[in-house]
């Protein structure tokens, strides 16, 4: 029997409730039999030095899925979302994220490099989460609760700890990784 894999590239810092009910709604609205949130070592269009250093963000982000069935972390060299998502079936992101993805400038300006990588990625599934204003192509949205769509790590670094998965607050509760402004 194949097995269906879903890829949920991000860089979780920190992680969030919103990221968890994202990739579980992906793995079952999407028929998956496991979604891998992968975090590339160097990310795209990322502040470097923003919270914990790379290690400690992927032992959080490990235990915050631990308990978890199908969602599993790996980390990855690659940086563009094509190349991440080869060898999976669907794709899943934040609409956000898919306006990022239809952006030249992570593509070195080249709109023909962006449209390469916008045609790979269609071939798959694409599993998005809406959050207006953004626009998602016909057919790729996740149901997620409403209640969800605001949820975000920015707004998690800046107070809401609310919105950190409980492995990420305790973490951030022993260490300050995210709450305490570097001096």
């Amino acid at each position: 029997m194949t097995r269906r894999l879903g890829v949920y590239p991000g860089s979780f810092n920190p992680p969030t409730i919103v990221h968890l009910a994202i990739a579980e709604a992906a793995r079952d609205q999407r028929g998956l039999d496991r979604v891998d949130l992968t975090v590339s070592r160097v990310a795209l269009g990322k502040e470097l030095g923003v919270g914990p250093t790379f290690d400690d963000r992927i032992a959080v982000l490990e235990a915050s899925v631990a308990d978890i069935d199908g969602l599993e972390v790996v980390v990855t060299d690659h940086q563009l979302l094509a190349d991440i998502a080869q060898g999976y079936d669907v794709v899943v992101m934040g609409a956000d994220k898919w306006a990022q993805v239809l952006d030249p400038a992570f593509y070195g300006q080249s709109e023909e490099a962006r449209d390469l990588a916008v045609e790979a990625l269609l071939m798959l599934d694409l599993a998005i989460a809406p959050r207006p204003p953004f626009s998602i192509p016909a057919g790729a949205a996740l149901n997620i609760g409403p209640e969800m769509i605001a949820v975000s790590s920015t707004g998690a670094r800046q107070g809401r700890l609310e919105w950190m998965t409980a492995s990420a607050r305790a973490f951030d509760d022993a260490t300050g990784a995210w709450s305490t402004p570097d001096p």
